[in-house]
């Protein structure tokens, strides 16, 4: 750690985000160019580190520093901390290097105890002010740092406005709110035991503390875990000069963006309050006005503001979420960062920045991320017929459906048990992330388009509904009410984030469609990206899916996917349990031409791009009923049948119990390392033998009919190469008959699934038969490290991450330095003994960009995943391909 470990504003800048934090390294910036800053200073992340390392103890000499950065600002302001006749408040915040918004926790106002609220009664002439300010404080602080809950103090004022017959809090008058502190510093003393600290260094010293404890609250790890931020960054802590909007009429507070975050129009955007502080806006405790309206009623604040903005975004070059206070008609700047935005707003805003000016290509493609796009391809509401129980703030865009849930712990429960669930509540908090994260949507009955759920949302692409003050939501019954409409939890409703808008039921959603600044973005990318990107699809419906999405290929067709239809099922569990060779070929005859119509589809879909297709991998018991199913059913009918005899259930029986016994001599004890892939190909050949004939005999039909096709067909789960040798050997032996039956060539290729360790090991043997590798990373990542995914994952995986055991799921991201250094030996053996051998991956990990990113450093030649991923992958590998070439924003 270095020797300094306060910086003023005035002597950072916004390089140092590393030390000063985002918000500390912007706050400086702002001030070095001359904007209205209030001062103050940041206490660097290097503190916040050595705060854990030392045991959860501030460092030594700490509080000299910040009491001498406090001297600076007294001398700056003329003000004195603590000073009964001229006090200084002060804000003490949080700030990471990366954004983390309403993450950890901030105090204001502090400084205030009995000897300063006289000296700020005098300073303002405002009583009532003052007292406001103060409940506030004391709530804040008790709530940060003693832990005595918001809520609390919710009530006792909730109950003196229920008392005096008003809605709004400025309807207070002075004489309420000092009676509400009393009763607030009542309430402390109750629940502490100890009372309020009044000594104001005392009071910031602990608050120090509380920011940097809330670095590891539930509600920040959280975020870090969704948002790929490092937990041994730490957070600043930023010590600022309180200005107050809530000082009367000539006052205000509010959040404003320089771009619309949730389209990305180009027009200035956000919500404020006269009369009000910061947290009165993000919070959602009062229903802000957008930020137009301060043209209307102060045009040369609002054209000051405007301009501030606008030099904001041209000195930063991206989109600015700005806060601000107003205090006795003058504009103050608190806070500038780059905005949240949905997906669909950093698309337009990469886009139109690159055309203005301000942005080069290279920049606008690393500016966007996966879940960026994720969120264009979300889908929309389609409203033909349905009228809407209530309007809001379409406050994040996308139309999501589930069932009414009123709390986060049970909306995350039923999130990650599968069910589709929208969150409702009065107003989100910080507290309520982890239910925000797992449902489909948010709807709140009050705040803005800038409260914590409007922010919340947008960031992680979750439709959300703001500001829907038709509802009334009764936490304690579970429900809510709308114009006499009852919504109980469990029911079904409907959001649209785009419209604002609230449905009763569950209405369809229309799928989304890709043009406009997507596909100029996207075109972008593939004109950098050297990586190719194909698509996992089984039948000719993902096939058209993956085309409209840019893939330039299929790099895994899973043929058995196609067994399990309900027209084929039958027919695959005859060929199973086929007693003599003539009734199995005869099943395979019926498959045939099933298989050969499914192809036909496939190729005529992918007009011409290659494809490959998986020939047969899971054991064949999958394809019959399960065991012990079975087997109650035989004992249930055995039973029957010796109480009523009937001749029609003993034959049901006896073919009941004809199937149980196949099914138990096919039982293994893992079959995940059992009879399948090339194993079973080599003791059933018949089934791969129909396989590939109907993959060339499908191909050499459009061939004929002047349509180009590349089949690849691919031997899977090879560990050694005499097991290629035989099953591929025999396979091409299949195709060219077909070819010589047909009349046509067709430049077919055969190639292996690299997706157990030996073969990776082997690589060199197996690539003098293999024309092609395709790395399965999912079972190469199990075999390599012993794990069962459907156990690891519900069992110990996230503990192992949650440990740092692991750095991240590796059935998420490839473990580069064990399975991925197994990925590069392959490479370069398969390459060594086959010039120019094609490489790519169709494991899950495809669509993942870090794995993608990994992918182009070792050379492979494309990578397969998803329809619906193939826009990520088309970004990802242009991404790598500008890795190191292009300065990112360091804003997530």
């Amino acid at each position: 750690m270095s020797n300094k470990r306060v910086y003023l504003f005035r002597e950072g800048n916004a390089t140092m985000r590393d030390l000063l934090g985002g918000k500390g390294a912007n706050l400086a910036e702002m001030t070095n160019i001359g904007l209205p800053v209030p001062p103050g200073f940041t206490i660097t992340t290097e503190v916040c580190n050595a705060y854990y390392a030392e045991g959860r103890k501030l460092p030594a000499g700490l509080m000299d520093a910040v009491r001498e950065a406090v001297a600076d600002m007294e001398k700056d302001l003329g003000k004195k901390f603590g000073d009964p006749e001229n006090p200084l408040l002060v804000s003490v915040r949080s700030g990471s290097k990366f954004s983390m918004p309403g993450m950890m926790d901030t105090i204001l106002n502090l400084g205030l105890n009995a000897q300063t609220i006289t000296g700020m009664v005098k300073q303002s002439g405002n009583e009532r002010f003052v007292y406001d300010a103060n409940r506030r404080f004391i709530m804040m602080f008790s709530d940060v740092v003693l832990g005595v809950d918001k809520k609390e103090f919710e009530e006792i004022f909730d109950e003196l406005k229920h008392k005096r017959g008003v809605k709004l809090d400025t309807d207070l008058t002075a004489e309420d709110l000092k009676h509400v502190c009393n009763e607030f510093l009542a309430l402390v003393l109750t629940r502490t035991g100890e009372g309020f600290p009044a000594d104001p260094y005392r009071q910031l010293e602990l608050a120090i503390e509380a920011v940097f404890k809330s670095w590891n609250n539930d509600r920040a790890i959280v975020y870090r875990r969704t948002e790929k931020i490092p937990d041994e960054i730490g957070t600043a802590v930023n010590i600022q000069s309180m200005v107050f909007g809530n000082l009367g009429d000539d006052c205000g507070t509010g959040v404003a963006f320089t771009r619309d975050p949730s389209t990305g129009e180009n027009e200035l955007y956000g919500e404020y309050l006269m009369n009000a502080q910061g947290e009165d806006v993000v919070a959602g405790v009062r229903t802000p006005v957008p930020i137009t309206e301060l043209k209307a009623q102060n045009p040369k604040l609002y054209d000051e503001f405007f301009e501030i903005g606008r030099r904001l975004e041209k000195h930063y070059k991206d989109i600015q979420d700005l806060e601000f206070t107003i205090e006795r008609g003058r504009l103050f700047m608190l806070q500038c960062r780059s905005g949240k935005r949905t997906g669909p707003a950093a698309v337009r805003i990469a886009v139109e920045m690159v055309e203005e000016g301000l942005i080069s290509r290279e920049e606008a493609i690393q500016r966007i991320t996966a879940s960026h796009l994720d969120q264009l391809l979300h889908p929309r509401l389609d409203q033909t017929g349905a009228t809407a129980l209530a309007t809001g703030l379409a406050a994040s865009p996308g139309a999501a459906v589930g069932k009414a849930c009123f709390d986060a712990d049970t909306a995350e429960k039923l999130g990650h048990a599968g069910e589709k669930v929208i969150l409702v509540r009065d107003e989100t908090n910080p507290d309520d992330v982890h239910g925000m994260l797992a449902a489909q949507g948010i709807l709140t009955a009050r705040g803005g388009k800038t409260s914590h759920a409007a922010v919340v949302a947008r960031g992680f692409g979750i439709p959300c509904v703001a500001g829907c003050e038709a509802v009334h939501v009764d936490d304690k019954s579970r429900r809510l009410t709308v114009d006499g409409n009852v919504i109980n939890e469990g029911d079904w409703i409907t959001i649209d984030g785009s419209a604002g808008t609230l449905y009763a039921g569950s209405l369809p959603l229309i799928e989304p469609e890709i043009s406009g600044y997507f596909g100029t973005l996207m075109s972008w990318a593939d004109e950098f990206r050297t990586l190719r990107v194909r698509a996992n699809a089984d039948n000719p419906r993902d096939a058209h899916q993956a085309i409209e999405f840019g893939a330039e290929g299929i790099g895994l067709c899973r043929t058995e996917h196609m067994f399990f239809e309900a027209d084929r099922l039958p027919i695959v569990q005859d060929m199973i349990l086929a007693k003599s060779e003539d009734v199995r070929n005869a099943a395979l005859s019926k498959l045939l031409v099933s298989q050969q119509q499914d192809f036909e589809g496939i190729f005529q879909a992918m007009e011409g791009r290659p494809v490959t297709i998986r020939l047969i991998d899971p054991p064949l018991h999958e394809f019959l009923p399960s065991f012990d199913d079975l087997l109650a059913t035989v004992t249930e009918l055995r039973i029957a049948a010796n109480q009523t005899g009937g001749e029609a259930i003993k034959k049901v029986l006896e073919e009941k119990e004809t199937m149980l016994r196949a099914v138990e001599s096919m039982r293994e004890s893992n079959p995940m390392m059992g009879l399948r892939g090339v194993r079973l190909s080599i003791i059933f050949p018949g089934i791969v033998e129909m396989q590939t004939r109907a993959i060339m005999q499908a191909a050499a039909k459009l061939t004929k009919a002047g349509q180009k096709v590349q089949p690849e067909i691919m031997i899977p789960l090879v560990g050694h190469v005499n097991e290629l040798r035989v099953v591929q050997t025999q396979l091409e032996s299949v195709a060219k008959t077909v070819c010589r039956e047909q009349g046509v060539e067709v430049p077919y290729l055969f190639g292996t699934m690299i997706e157990i360790p030996r073969a990776a090991l082997t690589a060199d043997e197996i690539a003098e038969y293999a024309q092609f590798f395709s790395f399965g990373t999912n079972d190469l990542t199990q075999m390599t490290f012993g794990y069962s995914r459907d156990d690891a994952e519900g069992k110990f995986l996230t503990r192992y991450v949650d440990q740092k055991i692991l750095p991240q799921n590796v059935f998420e991201s490839i473990d580069t330095k064990g399975v991925g250094l197994l990925m590069k030996m392959a490479v370069e053996k398969g390459r060594g003994v086959r010039d120019g051998l094609k490489c790519g991956i169709c494991g899950e990990h495809g669509g993942d960009p870090q794995s993608i990113y990994f992918c182009h450093e070792i050379g492979l030649d494309y990578v397969s995943c998803s329809p619906f991923r193939v826009p990520i992958a088309r970004l990802a590998a242009a991404q790598a391909a500008l890795m190191g070439k292009v300065k990112v924003t360091a804003d997530k």
